[in-house]
Formats: structure tokens, C-alpha cells, sequence
């Protein structure tokens, strides 16, 4: 299938574009990228460029993947890593749209939705089927589960658990029903999620320790809840906090 590459659009050389992309008049596309098959990008978008880093070394060889299927709209920008030889990484059939930001060394999983004007600072991983809503904002280094839904002008600044639906500053609203049925989720890993999630959530003590108790000690048959719980595990940073948990934590602060 052919590549298309309209007037006035910049490919550097280097660039490796698979088959059927498609590259809009004014887009840039430069020599780190590795573009899949049926990649579009629209006007002004700039693929691979130098990550926004005052320490970064140009000459330094890294490079932005991107997958199949994925559509960059308007002035979309993605740039590449800040280490030799490591990738910024946007998975297959992802949707950005105009003005959103991926920062260095992001890791973006299949299906994401990045709203206008969303913005993803350096190290963000997001998993799978999540929704970033407009002008939403990612602090660095945090980890967004899959299937998240995260509000519109949501600041995060902590790791954001699977399945959930996040807004404000780090608030967990609720579980993500919806999103989960239209992704066809079993009755039985619905039921499993929704009581990790409670459980989780809204047991006094460490969220930590409260996730790796419940993932041991109790018999869980869906890997969805297995999943979920095992999230816990890993990252450097604290977690999002469910609104009446937030509310029971900063009452005994004060």
C-alpha cells in the first residue's frame, strides 16, 4: 500500500514510514521516527524531535515509535527520548488530537485517546483503551493504568490505578463501569473489580500494603482483578485517592 506525502511536508531522511501512511502538507517528520503502517499525520505536527530537556545532547541517536493505525492531528508534538538508543513509544490504532503533547520517554499502550491540548510531561506510561479528556496534564514519571478515564483539565501527579476514572487533582471518582462494559468485560470481572477497587480504597492503612494483603491472601479468579491489584506493586510514586478516602485522610491531618 502506497505512502502518501503531501507538498510542503517535511520526511528527513532516515525517517522509516510503513506502508499507507499518510504525511499532510506542513507536517515534520524527522529522521528518529519509525512510523507503522497506516500512520496519518496531520498539518504542523512535529514527529521525533529533540525532547525539551536543557541537558540533552543532540548528536545522541534516539528515536519516537509510533504504531499502526495511530492519526497525529494539528500541531501535535511528539519527541524523542533523552537516552541513546530508547524510543518514545505510542502504540498501535492511538488517536491524538490537535495541540496535545508527548513528552521524552512515554510509553502510550493501543487504543489511547489523547484529547486536545492534553499534555504528557517525560517517563508518563499510559495502558490501553485510556481517554486522556482536554487539557488534561501528566506529571513526569507517573503511570496511568489501561482503560483509565481521566477528566478534562485533570492535573495528575500520582500513578493512576487501572479501570478507574480520575479528575481534578488525583481524585478517583469512581470505577470505570461504562468504559469497561464497551470493551465487553466479563459479569465476573466486573463483580471482582468492582470489590478490589472497595476494598482497596476504602481500608484504613497504607494503599500499598492494603493491595498486596488483598492480592495474597484472598482467591481471586479473574486476571482483570489480578491486574488491578498488582498495579500497586510497582512505581516510585504515591496513588490517586478516591474522593471519600481524600477526605477521611485530610480530616485525621488536621
Amino acid at each position: 500500500m502506497a505512502t502518501t506525502i503531501h507538498p510542503t511536508a517535511i520526511v528527513e531522511p532516515g525517517a522509516q514510514l510503513g506502508g499507507g501512511c499518510e504525511i499532510m502538507a506542513h507536517a515534520i517528520v524527522t529522521r528518529h521516527c519509525v512510523l507503522g503502517a497506516g500512520v496519518v499525520v496531520h498539518p504542523f505536527a512535529v514527529i521525533g524531535g529533540d525532547p525539551q530537556y536543557l541537558k540533552f545532547d543532540r548528536a545522541l541517536a534516539s528515536r519516537v515509535e509510533i504504531g499502526a493505525g495511530t492519526v497525529i492531528r494539528e500541531h501535535v508534538t511528539v519527541n524523542r527520548s533523552i537516552h541513546a538508543d530508547q524510543a518514545t513509544v505510542i502504540g498501535a490504532h492511538c488517536f491524538l488530537m490537535a495541540t496535545s503533547h508527548v513528552a521524552h520517554d512515554c510509553v502510550l499502550g493501543d487504543h489511547v485517546v489523547l484529547a486536545n491540548a492534553a499534555l504528557l510531561a517525560g517517563h508518563v506510561s499510559v495502558g490501553a483503551h485510556t481517554f486522556m479528556g482536554g487539557g488534561a496534564a501528566v506529571h513526569q514519571f507517573c503511570r496511568i493504568g489501561e482503560s483509565v478515564m481521566v477528566a478534562g483539565h485533570a492535573a495528575i501527579t500520582r500513578d493512576v490505578p487501572p479501570y478507574l476514572m480520575v479528575a481534578e487533582r488525583d481524585d478517583v471518582i469512581a470505577f470505570n463501569v461504562v468504559g469497561l462494559r464497551r470493551r465487553g468485560f466479563s459479569r465476573e470481572a466486573m463483580v471482582e473489580l468492582k470489590r478490589a477497587f472497595e476494598s482497596v480504597f476504602f481500608t484504613p492503612g497504607n494503599i500499598r500494603a492494603v493491595a498486596a494483603g488483598l492480592l495474597t491472601d484472598q482467591a481471586w479468579s479473574t486476571a482483570e482483578a489480578k491486574a488491578f491489584l498488582a498495579f500497586f506493586a510497582e512505581g516510585k510514586r504515591s496513588f490517586a485517592r478516591a474522593r471519600r478516602r481524600k477526605a477521611e485522610d485530610e480530616a485525621d491531618d488536621a
